[in-house]
């Protein structure tokens, strides 16, 4: 009962107001496939790179237990690179540069292997390569997480809704579910993207936490204040890997574990941005995430007394 995990598998070049790197390993299936491997024991991931990318930097996924056969190498080929630069509120950005390479002709593979597949997290990538993927599975899977963005909305609208009928989880950023829904308030815009198919919602809002929507029920979950962030760029796949590895490592979705789901998720994304790029993701312990949990749940608790 495996958990897939299909994006970018990449190399990102980052500068924030708190310094710059150099070409370093990014990309969303790998952020995702991090956070998952520690809550989960059978991820696999499914992406495409070139000869570039090297054993090294792939032994940061395996050396985590993460299955690789998935991730097709292009001899010759070089592997999606994004550079961007961060304003001072590390909320906006400027892309620097997008070479596709060899993400430009992704054609996802699916080995023998991944066909238990019963959890899957579809990350950001055309709507037509999210289909192919669905397709190219023996079954439906238990849960389907699916995550898109503002410019599949733009150029590839109906190809969008159509994989939305699909999934079980939808989870996007609070503007691109007001441009998906043409609503401008939340409640709202929830309930009209709920009936395109999905049968959950999840708006992230940044260092504004996140709201979880289903089941006729509305969960809004904080985020934590954080005094040092460095590297916002793979929170929100870090964040969508904690939780789908969640809810495969407790075997059952309900709202109440979609809620914890978010929770894990969010701990997880708040050590990511912690450091540049998956530094942070590569040393944690249990002890750790624990600890991040508790601050959580401390957070938020509160009682008022008559």
């Amino acid at each position: 009962m495996s958990l897939v995990i299909v994006g970018t598998v990449a190399f990102d070049a980052i500068e924030t107001p708190f310094g710059k790197t150099d070409k370093i390993v990014g990309g969303a299936a790998t952020f995702a496939g991090l956070a998952a491997s520690y809550l989960y024991d059978q991820v696999k991931l499914v992406s495409v790179i070139g000869e570039d990318f090297g054993d090294d930097n792939l032994n940061i996924l395996t050396s985590k237990g993460i299955d690789v056969e998935g991730v097709e190498v292009v001899k010759g080929g070089k592997s999606f690179f994004w550079s961007g630069k961060y304003h001072n509120d590390m909320n906006s950005r400027d892309t620097l540069i997008t070479e596709l390479n060899v993400l430009a002709d992704f054609d996802p593979k699916l080995p023998a292997s991944y066909q238990d597949c019963e959890y899957l997290l579809l990350g950001n990538l055309t709507p037509q390569v999210q289909m192919a993927t669905l397709d190219r599975l023996n079954h439906k899977p238990k849960l389907v997480v699916l995550d898109t963005m503002n410019f599949w909305m733009d150029v590839a609208l109906e190809d969008l809704k159509a994989v939305l009928k699909k999934v079980d989880v939808l989870t996007i950023n609070d503007a691109e579910a007001r441009q998906l829904s043409g609503e401008y308030s939340l409640v709202k815009a929830a309930q009209a993207i709920l009936e395109m198919g999905p049968k959950y919602l999840i708006i992230k809002k940044g260092e504004h936490g996140a709201l979880l929507f289903g089941e006729g029920q509305i969960f809004s979950a904080p985020a934590l204040p954080l005094a040092d962030v460095f590297d916002p760029t793979g929170a929100g796949d870090t964040f969508a890997g904690g939780f789908i590895g969640y809810l495969a490592q407790v075997k059952s979705i309900n709202f109440t574990n979609m809620k914890n789901a978010i929770i894990y998720g969010s701990a997880l994304a708040s050590y990511c941005v912690e450091k540049f790029g998956t530094e942070q993701l590569q040393t944690l312990s249990a002890e750790d995430i624990k600890g991040r949990i508790q601050r959580f749940i401390t957070l938020s608790k509160f009682e008022i007394s008559e």
